[in-house]
């Protein structure tokens, strides 16, 4: 029997992955716009694109990017849930929370980018993020939280 909590890790993989073909859907074109070929570059990297190509184009990139970031404490502390049979209840809600949170905010960035709303997303995940923390710390010092 697997941990509840392992639900919402693998979404939130599989959102990085479909951000990542979005990421590249629309950058391979954007380059070709202007001119940019990938053969023969050596030690280039994504954020060189900035000011090139449009920055409709590298807001999926910097989305991407933001879900190799912070998402990781997410990975560790939702995988030390379940290794300590913690996965459910209160968790699993928090834990979709913060799923749900980043895919909003990839959404709101990788669109429309208004910073006062990817904020308020970014709070809002951090919060769930937090929680999950404390309970995380809280069931290594024998103290339960109920679901």
């Amino acid at each position: 029997m697997h941990s509840p909590i392992l639900a919402p890790v693998v979404a939130l993989v599989a959102w990085s992955l479909v951000m990542m073909t979005w990421m590249y859907a629309v950058r391979f074109p954007a380059m070709a716009r202007k001119g940019i070929s990938l053969k023969g570059r050596v030690g280039s990297k994504g954020g060189d694109l900035d000011g090139v190509v449009e920055p409709s184009v590298q807001w999926k990139a910097h989305n991407f990017n933001h879900l190799m970031e912070q998402p990781t404490l997410f990975y560790a502390v939702a995988l030390s849930l379940a290794l300590m049979g913690v996965g459910g209840g209160w968790n699993l809600w928090l834990g979709w929370a913060y799923v749900a949170f980043r895919i909003a905010h990839s959404l709101v960035q990788a669109t429309v980018n208004v910073v006062r709303w990817r904020f308020l997303l970014f709070l809002g995940g951090s919060l769930c993020l937090a929680a999950l923390t404390l309970h995380a710390g809280m069931a290594l010092l024998g103290m339960h939280v109920h679901g």
